[in-house]
């Protein structure tokens, strides 16, 4: 598994249903450069069980990621028009419905396999014929990117493992605070909590007050 952490974001052109039904081609995180952090969101399949509480819990919280200037892109292996299919359809029914912000079309998986979240790795056999050993799906990974386009955050789980949207909003919330006022943020740190200069003497005043 690849650390990008520090590193350039993978770039990418891809086809995106936006706006919970609206279907384009080009998507690109170059649109943020400059202007968003951007949540980069990793999900194994469409129509599936886990994802649609990961994907609506996103949607319930996108009003705290925009307010921090940050962008939420979701991203599978499906193609734009199961993405359509699933926007349309109600949540009653396992649709996520109401879902604006962006879910990229990964159909070549080739999004996933550059972020190194595909659950499975492409191959030959004896004959000289494609093979594919794994799952074709992505793990269920998360990256911060930051204004630059740098990561400066990721963490993978596993298929069957949902992630916590609140931990992605405080590290959002670390990032920021760090860049603002220059003090690092350390162990269970949230907005609002102090914060500690990165010196030995700052460690220790921090620790002597805990």
């Amino acid at each position: 598994m690849s650390v990008l952490v520090g590193r350039k974001a993978p770039s990418f052109k891809a086809t995106a249903v936006v706006n919970g039904g609206e279907i384009v081609k080009d998507f690109s995180l170059e649109q943020y450069l400059g202007n968003k952090y951007v949540i980069l969101f990793f999900y194994p399949a469409d129509f599936t069980f886990v994802c649609p509480t990961e994907i609506v819990a996103f949607q319930d919280k996108l009003a705290l990621f925009e307010a921090r200037d940050t962008a939420v892109v979701g991203v599978s292996v499906d193609s734009e028009f199961s993405h359509w299919k699933w926007l349309q359809t109600d949540r009653n029914d396992g649709g996520i419905k109401g879902v604006s912000y962006p879910l990229v079309s990964d159909f070549s998986k080739t999004i996933s396999d550059n972020y190194d979240v595909l659950a499975g790795s492409y191959g030959y056999d004896e004959d000289g014929g494609a093979t594919f050993e794994g799952a074709p799906l992505a793990y269920r990974g998360l990256f911060l990117i930051d204004k630059q386009g740098i990561v400066r955050h990721q963490v993978v789980n596993d298929l069957p493992i949902g992630r916590s949207i609140d931990e992605a909003i405080r590290v959002v919330d670390a990032l920021q605070f760090f860049e603002e006022n220059g003090e690092v943020c350390p162990a269970n740190w949230h907005k609002g909590d102090k914060a500690l200069k990165a010196t030995q003497e700052g460690v220790a005043a921090y620790l002597s007050s805990h």
